[in-house]
């Protein structure tokens, strides 16, 4: 069995992505990251001055995307990119194995630059640039919306900016479920924790081959701490049909 969990990398979601795991018991977790992408979390997460220097070697407009997820996460309480920390610490607290599944982050975001045409680049910095003073209730409508209207917003993307819909999103889905599929040859109970924007996308792959359970980012943003039990950990699991 294969389980989805969608998330958002700016959203306070240990407490529900933990009683998850504690009621679903998986032999291992997956986690849309690649092995740089943990080392840079766990930096920033350890030491911001040393992990802020190192980045100001990175591309412009990946520093603009980082720095509204930053600010997003701030008004959370949270670390943008905390819901995958809480899934590695989870996974070596208890002893299950942890896959990194993603594609190297620096090589894609440069060779999808390189491949971007000048009008989405410019596009993108606009867009990049008018996200930074968005505020937390318009992204939480926004991501209403989403959910709700998922292929128009897919199009809608692919027609402004095909290069970051090839790249950042398709070809990441194969990547993502080639790696998933490869785990789940060896362990029969596996968990994905990745972006909610790619649940779609995987069930489509995933789903020719084997039998995939969705949580999405919907049901944990509804969901309720409470005493850390079995018996309190409750989630409507999905099983979509394409």
């Amino acid at each position: 069995m294969i389980t989805l969990i969608g998330t958002g990398h700016v959203f306070n979601l240990s407490d529900a992505l933990q009683d998850i795991f504690y009621e679903k018991q998986p032999d291992i977790l997956c986690v849309e990251l690649d092995k740089q992408r943990f080392q840079g979390l766990m930096l920033k997460k350890t030491d911001p001055e040393k992990f802020k220097e190192q980045s100001k070697r990175q591309p412009v407009i990946y520093k603009m995307l980082a720095r509204f997820q930053d600010g997003m996460a701030e008004e959370y309480g949270v670390l943008a990119g905390q819901e995958m920390l809480t899934t590695v610490e989870y996974a070596q607290s208890n002893q299950k194995p942890i896959a990194f599944i993603d594609m190297n982050a620096q090589i894609m975001f440069s060779r999808m630059l390189k491949e971007m045409t000048i009008r989405e680049k410019i596009r993108l910095i606009f867009s990049g640039f008018g996200g930074l003073f968005v505020s937390k209730k318009r992204v939480e409508k926004e991501i209403d919306k989403i959910q709700d209207n998922f292929d128009y917003y897919m199009d809608a993307i692919a027609k402004k900016f095909p290069t970051i819909k090839r790249v950042l999103i398709d070809e990441r889905n194969q990547y993502m479920a080639k790696n998933i599929l490869k785990a789940n040859e060896e362990f029969e109970n596996v968990i994905a924790v990745v972006g909610d924007g790619h649940i779609p996308g995987l069930l489509k792959i995933l789903k020719i081959e084997e039998e995939v359970e969705t949580i999405r980012l919907s049901k944990l943003r509804d969901y309720k701490s409470g005493p850390k039990d079995a018996s309190t950990a409750s989630f409507s699991i999905e099983n979509e049909q394409i």
